[in-house]
């Protein structure tokens, strides 16, 4: 489907961005920076009073260490800005249960159960999700053997669509891992033979 033409008499009313960094520590373990802002075109009132035009609505910090395992070893959260001060802010330690996950083995499912609903932010929790492909491109080429120049197929092989094992990319670009599709066999459409008609039936003469 086509991208829906813009409006041109559109105006900007709100806007999210999502930002995260990843960062190698050089002692085997990585930081994974993710922030989260919210920032309205007005003048807003919140819980904790008026907000100006640009001042962020949510500014909001989730960290995590990991291991080149995707292992959490550390997490932990700021909000440093929010609607209500005093209630947002007051999570505790709700992100530190990240600690024990892996990013690769139902992590979202994971975060959803331990820190969902009212045990935690919902846009810090949404933010997470979006942290393992993220990881991944970090790791691509350094953790990760991308290239297929070992004995391993590349990571990404089958994890997307342009990189299924049956598709003209992986066909091109890493060949020795491309399998052909599996055909299913055509169904007969053609109809049926009628069956043969049967003999009439004999008048007895006895």
């Amino acid at each position: 489907m086509a991208l829906p033409d813009a409006a041109p008499s559109r105006t900007l009313q709100h806007r999210r961005t999502i930002d995260v960094q990843v960062f190698a520590r050089g002692d085997g373990l990585w930081e994974v920076d993710a922030r989260l802002t919210d920032v309205k075109t007005r003048d807003v009132r919140l819980g904790g009073g008026m907000r100006a035009a640009g001042a962020p609505i949510h500014d909001l910090l989730l960290r995590l260490v990991i291991d080149e395992r995707f292992n959490v070893v550390q997490a932990g959260s700021d909000s440093r800005a929010m609607p209500y001060p005093g209630s947002c802010d007051d999570l505790g330690d709700a992100y530190g249960r990240l600690v024990g996950l892996n990013l690769m083995q139902n992590f979202r499912q994971a975060v959803r159960r331990r820190i969902g609903g009212v045990q935690g932010c919902t846009h810090l929790t949404e933010m997470s999700q979006t942290l393992p492909t993220a990881v991944v491109q970090a790791f691509a080429g350094i953790v990760l053997d991308t290239r297929g120049e070992g004995d391993e197929r590349p990571f990404q092989i089958d994890r997307c669509r342009a990189l299924r094992a049956d598709g003209s990319a992986v066909r091109e670009h890493f060949p020795r891992w491309f399998r052909q599709a599996a055909v299913s066999p055509v169904a007969d459409t053609a109809p049926a033979p009628a069956p043969a008609p049967h003999p009439p039936l004999q008048e007895s003469t006895s």
